[in-house]
Parts: C-alpha cells; sequence; structure tokens
C-alpha cells in the first residue's frame, strides 16, 4: 500500500497505535504513566493506541524513548509511520457534511481487500445509485441546505470507486428482500437502482445474494453488519455497526468470529447468487 492509497493514512495510524500498544504492554508500563510521558491524559493514549486520533511526532518520540526503543532504524520507521498516519484522506473535503465517526469507516473501507456485510434496511453504499442515494439521504438530512445534501451524495459516489480501481476488493454481500421493495425516490429510481444491482452483481469482484421473504428467520436478524478484512496481516479484521449518530467498531477476535459464522450462515441459508441474480431481475420488472 502507498501512501496515496484509498484509506491508507486510517490503516496506518491504526498499525502505528497497536505497535505502541505493544511495546507499552511488553514493557509493563500503564497507560496512566505513558500518558504523563508525554502530557496528556490515559484516555488519549487509548485514543492513540485505537488510531483514533492523528498523531504528533514528538509525543511518538517520548513514548518510544519511554519504552526503550533505542535503535535508529527502529524509530525513524516507525516516526516515518507517523507522517504517512497523518495524510488527510480524499474525503477529508467532505468534512463539513461527514459525520467525524463515520471519516474512519471510509478511510477502513477504502483500504480494504475483502468487504463483506448483510442490509437490512438499505442498498448498501457502495451499490447504490445518485437517485437512490439521493433519496435517502434527503429523508435522514430532513431540513438540511440542498447543498449539504448535494454533497453527501457526492461523498457517497465517489466511495463507490474503490469498486472499479486497480486494488478493487472483493464484495460479498447479502440484502434482504426489504431492501429491494422498500420505496426510495419513486417507481423510476428504483427501477434504475435495480437494474444497477442487476449489472454490479454480474462484476467478476462481487458476489451478490438476496435473502428471500419466504425464507422466514435468518442468521441476520440481529441487524445489518460489514467486515472488513484488509491485506495488512497486523491489522486485524473489523466489524462495523452503524448507529443513529454513532458507530462501533469491534475488532476483538471472539466478536469477529461470531460475525463471520453468521456472515458464513447467511450466505450458505441464502439462494445461489445466480438464483439471486434471477430474484432481482423479477423484482425490477415489477417497478417496469
Amino acid at each position: 500500500m502507498t501512501a496515496g492509497d484509498p484509506g491508507g493514512s486510517v490503516v496506518r495510524r491504526i498499525l502505528l497505535g497497536s505497535q505502541l500498544r505493544r511495546l507499552r504492554e511488553s514493557r509493563g508500563i500503564t497507560r496512566e504513566a505513558a500518558g504523563y510521558s508525554i502530557r496528556a491524559s490515559e484516555s488519549k493514549i487509548s485514543r492513540l493506541e485505537l488510531g483514533r486520533v492523528s498523531f504528533k511526532a514528538r509525543d511518538v518520540e517520548d513514548l518510544l524513548t519511554l519504552y526503550g526503543v533505542t535503535d535508529e532504524a527502529e524509530r525513524g520507521a516507525l516516526l516515518a509511520l507517523v507522517k504517512e498516519a497523518n495524510i488527510a484522506g480524499w474525503w477529508h473535503s467532505y468534512s463539513d457534511v461527514l459525520p467525524g465517526w463515520f471519516q474512519t469507516y471510509i478511510g477502513l473501507e477504502g483500504a480494504a481487500s475483502l468487504i463483506r456485510g448483510y442490509e437490512a434496511q438499505f442498498v448498501h453504499g457502495l451499490l447504490q445509485t445518485e437517485g437512490y442515494a439521493h433519496a435517502v439521504i434527503e429523508r435522514g438530512m430532513r431540513g438540511a441546505p440542498k447543498e449539504d445534501i448535494d454533497r453527501r451524495v457526492a461523498l457517497r459516489l465517489a466511495r463507490q470507486k474503490v469498486l472499479f480501481s486497480e486494488r478493487a476488493p472483493e464484495v460479498r454481500l447479502v440484502l434482504d428482500e426489504a431492501t429491494l421493495r422498500r420505496v426510495h425516490g419513486g417507481r423510476e429510481v428504483m427501477r434504475g437502482q435495480l437494474d444497477h444491482l442487476i449489472e454490479v452483481a454480474q462484476l467478476p469482484q462481487v458476489t451478490l445474494q438476496v435473502m428471500p421473504f419466504s425464507h422466514g428467520w435468518h442468521a441476520g436478524e440481529s441487524g445489518t453488519f460489514t467486515l472488513l478484512t484488509f491485506p495488512e496481516s497486523d491489522l486485524s479484521d473489523l466489524v462495523f455497526l452503524e448507529q443513529l449518530t454513532s458507530a462501533l467498531y469491534l475488532d476483538k477476535r471472539e466478536d469477529v468470529t461470531q460475525y463471520e459464522k453468521a456472515m458464513e450462515r447467511l450466505q450458505a441459508e441464502c439462494p445461489s447468487p445466480d438464483e439471486s441474480l434471477e430474484l432481482l431481475r423479477r423484482v425490477a420488472s415489477e417497478f417496469a
């Protein structure tokens, strides 16, 4: 991954934070003591180690000294990560309309090599058409200026470029049938959205399945989730759970395993991708 890759700075921030955490723990140093050494709180160290905030070179230098890292090559490699981790992502220009808690997700999504997930209410953002995205965002941002809505739509469409980049991730998604039948933007918009799903479902890097109403209970009943896998061996898989005003990022192995099992069951219980494509075509014909 190069510094210009989508999401590269977010990944580097997380990698740097995890390396600092391992160094601290290996020396038996508390977060409180680490925070004191850089004139910060224990919670600041926690946020740094989770990659939630940007790094200052001086802070990292002081922490490395505290942790006994004296080898110049090792220090240099970690300090180089500081500079790369603080590069603003392409989405920074949308920060006026982009919630801070979602900025991390966009960076991670752009850096992932595998994106898996289940959608219960809406078509996944990577697969939305402009008309559908506008209808969903406009309803979710009632009363917002038109300019803000348009910029949020533009941001969502910009995210989709990753699907057609040289390092496009593999995408495996399960959509509940409700996402196909809940109308957003009118019948013409929905027909366009369904036609787009039919087209995208045939891309070699995309596996799209639909969980039909007829199946009854299934492994995704707890709601929408996204699983992200990264090419870097030091970066663990993550589960992203979006909420109304915030999000959860789960990286504990036991939590991730539960969602991986749920995803595997969903894919096994669903009609095959070819059968799902036929279902998409039938539903699309209803909006003709």
